[in-house]
């Protein structure tokens, strides 16, 4: 299993039947360091039996508990093919692993809930885009994120110029190259088999019947639009466009010889300041807000506040664990330096209440918040 939707971590935050196993590590993609993945999360899986004794769980159900992760060990091409990180769930009944395109920290929770605040990047500060990779022979949609991206399949979507416009006969396709004009620096287009404006007129009617293609894709779609083509064919698609978020800015080349994740980057370049930009607005009205009541930075303050709903946004550290207990009936909650058997993060239990009511989180590096605390909290009232 490689991606986790929004419903599957929703799966994972509404599960509660305990006790459930979270493990997190990095993983690698290539290389030497493949090798020490497997026997990090052997380590791991180590830890997770640790805790289960000491929680009071006999062996037997420690060893079937742990036992559809620890034949993971054994399976030589599952650690051939990860990612940057690795996060397993496990619970009597339950078992889920997903290769993630995130680093994720070494990390072992054993609780009466999963644990989820390591994966929150996933979610926030990535609003998805899309990817138009365009040139005269091909045409390919991506659907990305922050950290993800994959090809969509296209219907109703001419895929080459000649498709298009039924320009198979030999010599009848437009052929392209480019020169400097002399005293020049910059690239011109020749076009080669028509006129400038036939040439001009071709590619136009190839672009609005992909425009006509994607609109069916796309319709009702806020997400920003990215195209990436050779330089001279843009202003011939904007002009052919009707999609009313396509980005001003593009990527420019032939998109042929580009994989997804090399167009991902670079469309994601361009994209993230867009979505960069409710993050920081948040800050800026937490800031206005201190001291109005409106606003909480200590841990038992905000997590009070989201279980009861009254968390609208939440600032959280991630890479940091602040470990108690809370009590919902009495709503008190005991902080403890080090983790004791039924202990929880409560800077996750925070971000989870506060997801489960409909609240925004923003996982944050320690320090990085609008406040020097682990979280800061927005309040509803």
């Amino acid at each position: 299993m490689s991606l986790l939707s929004r419903d599957e971590l929703r799966a994972l935050i509404e599960h509660g039947a305990g006790p459930c196993i979270s493990l997190f590590t990095p993983t690698h993609r290539a290389g030497g360091e493949t090798q020490q993945d497997p026997i990090r999360f052997k380590n791991l899986l180590k830890g997770a039996e640790d805790r289960l004794a000491a929680s009071g769980l006999r062996p037997a159900e420690v060893r079937a508990l742990l036992e559809p992760a620890r034949a993971l060990l054994a399976d030589a091409l599952f650690w051939q093919h990860q990612r940057d990180g690795l996060a397993v769930f496990i619970a009597r009944g339950w078992f889920r692993h997903y290769r993630l395109p995130l680093a994720l920290p070494e990390l072992v929770v054993v609780g009466e809930r999963f644990h989820v605040k390591p994966l929150l990047a996933l979610y926030t500060g990535d609003g998805p885009f899309h990817i138009l990779a365009l040139s005269q022979n091909q045409v390919r949609l991506f659907a990305g994120t922050r950290h993800r991206v994959e090809e969509v399949a296209l219907q109703g979507v001419p895929t080459s110029l000649a498709e298009a416009l039924q320009l198979d006969e030999p010599g009848r396709q437009l052929q392209f190259h480019t020169r400097t004009p002399a005293g020049k620096g910059e690239r011109a287009a020749i076009f080669h088999g028509h006129g400038d404006e036939e040439a001009k007129d071709h590619l136009l009617r190839y672009f609005r019947l992909v425009d006509r293609g994607l609109a069916d894709l796309l319709r009702g779609e806020p997400a920003p639009l990215v195209l990436a083509a050779v330089e001279y064919l843009m202003p011939i698609y904007r002009e052919a466009n009707t999609f009313p978020h396509l980005a001003p800015e593009g990527i420019p080349g032939n998109p042929e010889g580009l994989a997804a994740e090399e167009l991902h980057r670079r469309a994601w370049a361009i994209v993230e300041p867009r979505w960069r930009a409710a993050e920081r607005e948040a800050a800026a009205r937490y800031r206005q807000l201190r001291g109005t009541g409106k606003t909480a930075n200590d841990v038992e303050g905000a997590v009070v506040a989201a279980s009861q709903g009254r968390v609208d946004t939440l600032f959280v550290a991630v890479g940091r664990q602040v470990w108690g207990r809370f009590d919902p009936e009495t709503a008190t909650v005991r902080t403890r330096e080090a983790p004791e058997p039924g202990d929880e993060d409560l800077l996750d239990l925070a971000a989870v209440h506060t997801l489960v009511h409909g609240g925004t989180v923003y996982p944050v590096e320690p320090g990085a918040g609008p406040d020097d605390a682990p979280l800061a909290a927005i309040l509803r009232y």
